[in-house]
């Protein structure tokens, strides 16, 4: 009988045992191809929005680099719009007036926005027409008349007729929505109010006869780039411009989050991966292990070591294949899942542009198929080691025990190197050492735990036996010693969740030290009473400010703007720095620590704050002086008044000016406005101002007001959010371990049969048979998810060190989330043993007994 058909006659026979390892190997692949379909997906969604929004040419203000963020759109003549219509090549020519530095808010204060992407006011001009169609109503005519797109109209539940309000740095302008209309293409989540051409420049831009950009539609035959190259050459310096590929290179390049989410995403599938190749593992050991006798006749009879070791990878093969297969079209499925959750949460996706590549199956096959070789390769290799005379004799291979003390040497050694590496970590010195030795550490502990798990198993399981299985009597310790029977068995299944569990536990650890950190600092370092920031990052109009500042029973009020300075040092080294430019009350609402001078000082005429490393490498000390460049103004000295420590989390490695020297060598449409506002109330009136000011900013639902406690609130919530996230995905990784627990249980009732029979013959009831596999489950759970949350509080705290280098100097343990996650696992050992336990009870006494 050949190879083949030996393999073929194996893996049908058990191929109720495959099941399980066959299923891990589809969610690995689903979640690979998933996310491939997905991402791409998302990225064909949006490059063809961005390609709607592009024209042939483009021509628009210079770009200066570093430039300041006013908080004001740039703009150029709308003359210039004349002059590119005249360039031979151009078929058209039109003007554009297009900002996202705005805000809309409807009748009830509420504020209107695209979902989770930017709101945009434009023209409803020719270039726009040219993207989107009028879907109902009428086009604006005149002041105070504007369109809607229709996605943002049905999301916010906006009708025709409906009173808005535009609030933008030039000032509020009331409108009514005369019309909806729709993009000719998929809107990923942006929102788009559009103006009358004759008034969009005045009330969107500040000023009239200026546009944003030239949008141009270049004739027959003539290429985008000899386009550009002759629209360059009539205008002459002073103007941007780029062709289409590189407008929509550019808006691909300010949504980056694509890249971090496909390759977040594929992160968590090779996970997922790395735990289906344990299931795979004990699947093909345990089989190889109950064939031992058939092996060693085929043996017998002539096969040799390389027929029997061909057999097995050819049984794996079948399995990588089937599961692969079924993982493609399960990931196709998962990616419309995808999207369908996304456009629940109002990001737009149409099932329409669904991208799958060639590299979606090549993956997916590749993932699958030599996963499942690579985990099948040792079980292989031990099954063409067994001799006949052993297998005859149900013996197992003379080398296992020396593989077991090789194995647990190197375990041992990997473990104390990572270990070593980890300590080093913690006590280094520079961020940049701190974190490469974290990662090798990482690396290091996670291998030598998983190969050292076996050994561990002897000691952990007989701990967790004591304490857990005591008070079951008798069938308490048969499940404990059911567990301790093949250590290497019970350490590759809690491998599998031990890996899930370590990620969960570490980034745990560092989530609460990160919040608690910054709650600590908060606490130490901020005077003031409450913070007014930004929710959509836009600058404070000068609305907003006096809002602020006639607040009564406020103290005082900062602002705080971000300027872009070139200094000079003594060195002759020049560099390009952030100066945070705040009223000199900000001295009082954020107390940095100085280490030289006073920070009062900064904040006089023509001086300066630098940081500690600032100053060290540059040699500079207080009173030092040092030339400034404000980019977009003038050139001045300014003089050293502080040096301040970096030992901190807000605001680290900052420079402080005062707003007065800024205004001073900026010309006023170069100021950047205000980012932040910090307040600070009378004494006793807190309640009362904190009441006030969030009154008087209620026509300005784009900024928050923010209390200490809200702010320390907040934070909590977005790093809760992004464990979340992170959890929801690891949860794959332990679904699969799940999974193995289930398979081992499986296999191991099919591999006691007789014993089973045996022991339902002297008297041990159903009942108690079933109570025995779900304790032994228990154990193997708990084993994995102590040696899991062990390992990962670990990396949490050395993590916590290095991060303490950056200021994050608090470490706080979220015993809660440990407990609950060790407490969740023994449920999830219960659940795994649901269906073993209960065809081990069904199993005739009789016919059990009989097995071979």
């Amino acid at each position: 009988m050949s190879v083949l058909r030996i393999s073929l006659r194996s893996f049908f026979a058990h191929k109720g045992r495959m099941v399980l390892s066959g299923l891990a190997i589809v969610l690995s692949v689903a979640f690979v191809c998933g996310t491939l379909v997905f991402t791409g997906t998302l990225n064909t969604t949006f490059d063809r929005f961005f390609g709607s929004l592009t024209s042939d040419v483009r021509v628009g203000p210079v770009e200066e680099e570093h430039a300041q963020e006013t908080g004001r759109p740039d703009t150029i003549p709308a003359a210039v719009a004349g002059r590119v219509a005249s360039v031979d090549g151009v078929a058209a020519a039109d003007g554009q007036v297009m900002t996202e530095h705005l805000t809309l808010v409807d009748a009830d204060g509420g504020q209107v926005e695209g979902s989770g992407g930017p709101t945009f006011g434009a023209d409803w001009g020719p270039a726009i027409q040219r993207t989107m169609d009028l879907a109902d109503g009428r086009a604006p005519s005149g002041p105070g008349e504007v369109l809607l797109d229709a996605d943002t109209a049905e999301r916010e539940d906006v009708a025709i007729g409906d009173r808005l309000e535009i609030v933008a740095i030039p000032g509020r302008v009331e409108v009514e929505v005369t019309g909806l209309a729709s993009f000719r293409d998929t809107n990923p989540g942006a929102a788009f109010v559009l103006l009358d051409p004759a008034v969009a420049a005045e009330e969107l831009l500040g000023a009239a006869d200026t546009i944003s950009t030239v949008e141009v539609v270049a004739a027959d035959g003539v290429s985008d780039d000899e386009l550009r190259q002759r629209i360059v050459s009539a205008l002459g310096d002073g103007f941007h411009v780029e062709t289409r590929a590189e407008g929509e290179k550019a808006l691909r390049d300010e949504v980056g989050f694509l890249d971090v989410v496909r390759y977040a995403m594929l992160g968590f599938a090779g996970i997922a991966v790395l735990v289906g190749i344990f299931l795979i593992v004990n699947t093909f050991s345990m089989l190889v292990a109950q064939r031992t006798r058939e092996i060693g006749l085929m043996r017998a009879i002539g096969s040799s070591r390389r027929q029997i070791n061909r057999s097995v990878l050819i049984e794996a093969l079948l399995l990588g294949v089937i599961g692969s297969v079924l993982g493609i079209g399960a990931g196709v499925g998962l990616a419309v899942g995808l999207m369908s959750l996304m456009n629940a949460v109002g990001i737009n996706m149409d099932t329409s542009q669904l991208t799958v590549t060639a590299a979606v199956p090549v993956a997916g096959l590749l993932v699958g198929v030599v996963t499942t070789l690579v985990a099948a390769w040792l079980p292989a290799r031990r099954a063409g080691r067994v001799s006949p005379m052993a297998a005859l004799r149900d013996a197992g291979t003379p080398a296992d025990a020396r593989a077991g003390r090789v194995r647990a040497t190197v375990g041992l050694l990997l473990s104390g190197a990572g270990a070593a590496a980890l300590v080093a970590a913690a006590t280094a010195d520079g961020s940049s050492a701190a974190a490469s030795l974290l990662a090798l550490g990482l690396l290091a502990s996670l291998v030598g735990a998983v190969v050292v798990a076996p050994l561990l198993a002897s000691v952990v399981v007989r701990a967790v036996n004591a304490v857990v299985l005591r008070a079951f009597g008798p069938v308490g310790r048969m499940a404990g010693r059911n567990a301790l029977r093949n250590p290497r068995r019970t350490g590759a299944t809690a491998g599998a969740l031990m890996i899930g569990l370590a990620l969960v536990g570490g980034l745990s650890v560092v989530g609460s030290s990160v919040v608690a950190s910054a709650s600590d600092q908060l606490d130490r370092t901020v005077g003031a009473d409450f913070i007014v920031d930004s929710m959509s990052s836009q600058a404070f109009t000068p609305e907003a400010v006096a809002a602020v500042r006639g607040t009564p029973g406020l103290e005082h009020v900062t602002e705080l703007a971000s300027v872009n300075v070139e200094l000079t040092t003594a060195d002759g080294e020049t560099t390009e720095e952030a100066v945070a430019a705040a009223d000199p009350t900000y001295a009082d609402d954020l107390r940095a620590e100085t280490l030289s001078g006073e920070l009062v000082a900064a904040y006089r005429p023509d001086h300066l704050s630098v940081p500690e490393s600032f100053a060290t490498d540059h040699g500079l000390a207080v009173g030092d002086e040092v030339t400034a460049r404000f980019v977009g103004g003038e050139t001045t000295t300014l003089t050293l008044g502080a040096i301040t420590s970096e030992d901190t989390v807000l605001d680290q490695g900052a420079m402080y000016l005062s707003l007065d020297t800024a205004r001073a060598h900026l010309p006023a449409d170069r100021m950047p406005s205000s980012m932040v506002l910090f307040a600070k109330a009378e004494d006793g009136r807190e309640d009362a101002a904190y009441t006030a000011l969030q009154e008087n900013l209620r026509d300005f639902p784009m900024y928050e007001v923010n209390n200490q406690a809200d702010y320390k609130q907040l934070l909590e919530d977005e790093i809760g959010a992004l464990l979340n996230i992170v959890y929801a995905l690891l949860a794959l990784a332990i679904v699969v371990a799940i999974l193995g627990v289930v398979n081992t249980l499986t296999l191991s009732v099919v591999e006691r049969t007789r014993e089973i029979g045996l022991m339902r013959a002297i008297g041990l009831s159903r009942r108690q048979l079933r109570r025995m596999i779900r304790l032994e489950s228990v154990v193997i759970a708990l084993f994995g998810a102590l040696l899991g949350l062990g390992l990962g509080m670990c990396w949490g705290v050395t993590a916590q060190r290095v991060l303490a280098l950056s200021g994050f100097s608090v470490l706080e343990i979220p015993w809660p989330t440990i407990l609950g996650v060790l407490g969740a696992s023994a449920v999830v050992g219960l659940a795994a043993a649901l269906v073993p336990a209960f065809r081990a009870g069904r199993l005739p006494v009789l016919r059990a007994i009989a097995t071979d």
